[in-house]
């Protein structure tokens, strides 16, 4: 960048690099600067150089950036893939949900207590309408899949979660399942694997995943 000095002793600038922006797309996201969820607008841009204000020599393409509309700063586009609050709630609703059909159809328990364990598990994550009838009804569909079927969906619900989790939500996650198995005092050998499956796919290493499910049965 080059100066000169007017009469004044003010600097005034000269040349410099300057960035033309244009949208080219828009949006929700979470906002690091602001601390909540904002709109956006991507842009794209090419610098020049510019010679007392006017534009001339091309200096190639700038990094694209998300623009927040609230506080106007500039991110890296990679804060897009940091989920919105609203969309981090969805996810661990949905989340919860598939670890409780999990659990179900690995316990083999269609009845009793461990049902009603799974569906005030439900509703608590945020399906305050869960029904018995209806975490059956999901379950059977959930086993006409096959046998690997829960624990696909488990996993296609837990990875894309687990990197915005930190630690204690992760360890939280895998007790709400711990809860529902341990409805008659202990893990069976299928709902062990579940839990391990599930420990696994929230990033936990396995000494971890074993520890806390020790710590959570009953003494």
């Amino acid at each position: 960048m080059v100066h000169s000095r007017s009469q004044g002793g003010r600097k005034l600038r000269v040349a410099g690099i300057r960035t033309a922006w244009r949208v080219v797309g828009d949006g929700e996201f979470y906002c690091p600067g602001c601390g909540g969820d904002r709109c956006y607008q991507q842009l794209a841009g090419r610098r020049r150089l510019a010679v007392l204000g006017v534009p001339l020599l091309s200096r190639g393409a700038a990094d694209p950036v998300a623009e927040c509309a609230s506080c106007r700063d500039h991110f890296p586009v990679a804060a897009l893939a940091q989920p919105t609050t609203v969309r981090l709630a969805a996810l661990l609703r949905d989340a919860v949900h598939a670890i409780a059909l999990a659990l179900l159809a690995a316990g083999g328990d269609e009845s009793g207590p461990a049902l009603e364990t799974a569906v005030d598990t439900v509703r608590g994550a945020g399906f305050p309408d869960c029904s018995e009838d209806q975490l059956l009804t999901l379950l059977a569909a959930l086993k006409a899949g096959g046998p690997a079927e829960p624990e696909q969906e488990l996993r296609a619900c837990l990875t894309p979660l687990a990197p915005h989790l930190a630690g204690p939500g992760r360890e939280n996650l895998l007790l709400e399942g711990a809860r529902i198995a341990l409805t008659n005092g202990h893990y069976s050998d299928a709902e062990r694997d579940m839990l391990s499956v599930i420990g696994g796919s929230l990033g936990l290493a396995p000494e971890e995943t074993d520890r806390l499910l020790t710590a959570a049965m009953p003494t």
